[in-house]
């Protein structure tokens, strides 16, 4: 079956005209989630008046061109290799997370659009769309069961259910289970194919309907709050922080003078700390 149009089969009792409306609703419940998160907790107004700030405070003009290669360098690093993320385990499970999900979603999106009813589509938008599904599965539940925070280091159940925190991860691991679930039982048919294809379609609707109160609309945030984390530290803004002081000079020293006690060769005990255990969590 990993060669197989799963969609092709529902195509005898569901128009592909109804398929592709479904999509459609899809794109526009996100971004009707999104522009009401938006409005809700005013995160453009957020970014328009901390930008205009850092202006005030900056002590370097950035140009379009630097401005454009920070973008790129956002590109590749927050969103293409997520290198945010310390933590190599929590790095690899949301990269294989992030990129089944952009997988199974395009190849859904492919089949429905140009494949509906041809059990013959091109094997490899086939194997795109398992193999896509089975990262998301790999990442997510890798997540649920032993990166997430709360469970790792505060000793909450697995299946304890945190409402709308775990709302954005369960839909997904609900989607695309449900939809690999589907998609074997298709060999044999019956009851429990129609079964699994309703828990899809379910679980597709809960997840992208309900990203005003989830975490889906984060994804749209986060590049741009890097983005502008590197344009303050390019224009010397410093994020409307204090000064990023050399600690080795003497005037620094002079005007903070505690800087030797504490930050010298040889500081005094102050207990083991945040390393009395390894930073594994995040």
């Amino acid at each position: 079956m990993l060669i197989n149009n799963p969609f092709a089969e529902v195509s005898a009792f569901i128009s592909p005209a109804v398929m592709q409306g479904f999509v459609i609703l899809m794109i526009l419940l996100v971004i009707g989630g999104t522009l009401l998160d938006m409005m809700h907790k005013q995160s453009a107004r957020y970014f328009f008046e901390n930008s205009k700030k850092a202006q005030q405070n900056a002590r370097r003009k950035v140009g379009a061109g630097k401005k454009a290669g920070l973008a790129v360098k956002t590109v590749a690093s927050e969103v293409l290799t997520s290198s945010e993320f310390c933590n190599s385990r929590r790095r690899l499970s949301h990269l294989c997370t992030m990129y089944g999900f952009i997988l199974f979603v395009v190849t859904s999106a492919i089949l429905i659009f140009s494949y509906p009813t041809n059990p013959d589509s091109p094997v490899l938008i086939n194997l795109l769309w398992h193999l896509g599904a089975a990262l998301l599965c790999f990442g997510g539940y890798w997540f649920w069961f032993s990166i997430r925070v709360d469970v790792a280091s505060a000793g909450v159940k697995w299946n304890q259910f945190n409402g709308r925190g775990d709302l954005f991860i369960l839909g997904l691991l609900a989607m695309a289970t449900f939809g690999l679930l589907w998609s074997f039982s298709q060999l044999f048919g019956g009851a429990l194919s129609m079964l699994f294809f309703c828990l899809f379609v379910l679980s597709t609707t809960v997840l992208f309907g309900s990203v005003y109160w989830s975490k889906f609309a984060h994804m749209f945030f986060k590049p741009a709050a890097a983005f502008q984390k590197k344009v303050a530290m390019a224009d010397g803004s410093q994020e409307n922080l204090p000064d990023d002081f050399d600690l080795s000079d003497a005037d620094v020293q002079a005007r903070f003078p505690d800087i030797p006690e504490y930050m010298g060769t040889n500081p005094p005990d102050m207990g083991l700390g945040i390393k009395r255990e390894a930073p594994r969590h995040y």
